[in-house]
Order: C-alpha cells, then structure tokens, then sequence
C-alpha cells in the first residue's frame, strides 16, 4: 500500500504531493489535467516501462529541468523512488530506502497491477500486448519473473546482434548466450504457466465478471536451447529470434460459453478482463500475504451503471485501488473513498478518506 506520493517535474506535475486512503483513491477531472500521469507515475513503482511504455525522456516535464522524481512512502513504513537525471535522461534510477537499487527489487515491495482504455482491444491484437499483460500478472505473484525476464531478453538482444554482424559468429559464443537464453526462458514460461493454472477459470462466474479459461501456448521445441542451435540460420536471414517464450501467445476463453474472446462482444471482453483482474488480486493475497494495488484508467466511463456497482462492490476490500474520471458522478455508487480533484497537474483532496 502507498500512504504518500510525490511527483517532482513529471509530465504535467510540477511538485505534486497525495496522501492516498487504503481503499478507494478516485481522480477526477477534465480531460488533460494529469489523472493518467498519477496512475504512470504509480505504474513506474514496479519493474517494466509502465502503463504507457513510453520512453523515458518523454516523461519529464516540458520547461522543466530535463529529468524527474517518483517517491513513495509504503505501508510498512519504507521508501521507494524511481527518475532520471537530465544528463541521462532514458537511464531510470532505482532508490529503496535511500540506497540504489535494481529495478527488479520493486516488486518485491508492490504488486501493481493496471487497466486502461488502450486495453479494452487486447484480445483482438497482437499477442505482445498479452504476453505483457501476463507478464505483469506472473510479477505480482513471482518477484523473480522480473530478473528472468531482464536476462532472457539480454542475452536475446546479444544474440540477435552477433548474428546480424558476424559473418562467422564465434559457435561458442552463441551457445554460451542460447544456454543463458535457455535458463531464463524456461523459467520465464514456467512461472507464467504457473500463473495460467492459478487463474484458469478462477473468478466468480458471475453475469458481471464471468470466469475465464486460459491456455498458454508452448513455444517452439521443448530444448529451447537445442532448438536455439537449430535455428541459427533461420533467425540470421529473419534478423531475429523466432523460436521461444517470447513468441508465444495467452488464449483467453469466455467459460460459460467456450467462446474466444476475440470473438466476444465488447461489453463481454471487458467483463472478462475485469474478472480476470479481480481473480487475480484474490490470488495474489492468499499466495503472498500482500494487497496488489489496482490502477484503473477510466474504467467506470466503459461500464453500464449496473456493471459498474458490481465492480466497486467487487473491488470493496481488495486492497488499494485507484480509479480516474470525468466526472464524480461515475463513482456515486462507491462509498467510503478518497476523491481528489485534478486540474492542470494540481491536486487537491475534495473529501476525507
């Protein structure tokens, strides 16, 4: 849980201070006034590029120095910060407690987990937006997704450079990255098959927030370091890597129906992602002991008033949830919640918590 959180030159916050509540945090205000930039600027709190996965230099703030400041006070009384310098303004630095840090350690800290408008179609484009999202599922459950996901992706980017600039790369180079490859990957896949078993038809099965079926795909060859080798030739004209856990893909499957929820209606492919959400903050409390923080971006604007009771009276003790609109009048039927007005990158607390 977050009891404090400061904002220094991000996007459109200049010095930005809240005291979110451990329920209900709701950020209302027009278009363009900084709600989003709260939730980014949460979403930075853990492993990953954040909500948006925009680059860095992208986030500090016009007419500003050139670099910026995310801190956070937890419930447990310790400190986490994340920003850049304005010389190096795409390298993220990592504080905890006051001392450096890798970036996988945040999830150690914070379960974060996030929904935004551009997610409302992640069932009908490419598979790499539902690796991520499964991704930060697996995170929230397992720290240690992060540091396999970090070095997988590593020794990857170095074989796909040594193939594309070598003429004759050295064989026992590239065997010494596929087997790094290799360890991490099968790591990488097994934790997210672990969090596919989890939530597999996990959730209330309700008409609001039906359950959901989902499948993983096994990447190519069961050896992935043996079907790396094999494939040397192939990814060198590809000019990149095509076998491995990177190129699999979630299949999502509305339950009751047995139908994909590509071919869902919209309506339905929200409710779906939404208890797939709500199943998973349930599984990460019983298997870590801690409360995920929920960022929803405008999630009650893309509900019917009905939907949208059943969720607040889901998300009712699950922990820290911050929830952004227009209007207040989305959140009436919330209760007890803290509600802060944004305008111009200001906040300001528009009732107690």
């Amino acid at each position: 849980m977050i009891t404090r959180l400061a904002l220094s030159d991000f996007r459109n916050h200049r010095d930005t201070l809240l005291a979110p509540g451990p329920g209900f945090n709701l950020l209302t205000g027009p278009n363009g006034a900084g709600k989003t930039n709260v939730l980014e600027a949460i979403s930075l709190l853990s492993p990953g590029r954040g909500l948006r996965r925009a680059a860095l230099r992208t986030m500090a703030r016009g007419g500003g120095a050139g670099g910026f400041a995310i801190a956070a006070r937890l419930g447990d009384g310790s400190e986490v910060g994340v920003g850049t310098q304005p010389n190096a303004p795409d390298r993220r630095m990592v504080r905890i407690n006051g001392a450096n840090a890798a970036a996988s350690a945040l999830a150690e800290r914070l379960a974060i987990l996030w929904l935004t408008p551009a997610m409302d179609r992640l069932f009908l484009e490419g598979a790499a937006g539902r690796r991520a999202f499964l991704d930060r599922l697996t995170l929230a459950l397992e720290p240690d997704h992060a540091r396999n996901a970090s070095l997988y992706e590593q020794a990857m980017r170095e074989r796909n450079r040594l193939l594309a600039e070598e003429l004759h790369p050295d064989p026992a180079w590239l065997e010494g990255l596929e087997l790094r490859m290799a360890e991490a990957g099968h790591a990488l896949h097994d934790a997210r098959m672990r969090t596919v078993a989890a939530l597999d038809g996990a959730g209330a099965g309700d008409d609001d927030f039906p359950a959901a079926r989902l499948a993983l795909e096994r990447f190519e060859g069961g050896d992935l370091a043996a079907a790396l080798a094999r494939g040397r030739r192939r990814d060198m004209a590809a000019g990149r890597t095509l076998a491995g856990p990177h190129r699999v893909d979630l299949a999502v499957t509305y339950a009751a129906k047995g139908q994909p929820a590509a071919d869902c209606s919209t309506g339905e492919q929200k409710a779906l992602l939404l208890g797939i959400v709500l199943a998973h903050a349930d599984t990460v409390r019983a298997a870590r002991g801690l409360d995920p923080v929920l960022l929803l971006d405008e999630v009650a604007a893309h509900l019917d008033p009905a939907r949208r009771e059943a969720l607040y009276r889901r998300l009712g003790g699950r922990g820290q949830v911050f929830m952004t609109g227009t209007e207040p009048a989305l959140f009436a039927a919330v209760g007890e919640a803290a509600r802060f007005d944004v305008h111009a990158g200001a906040i300001e607390r528009a009732s107690p918590a």
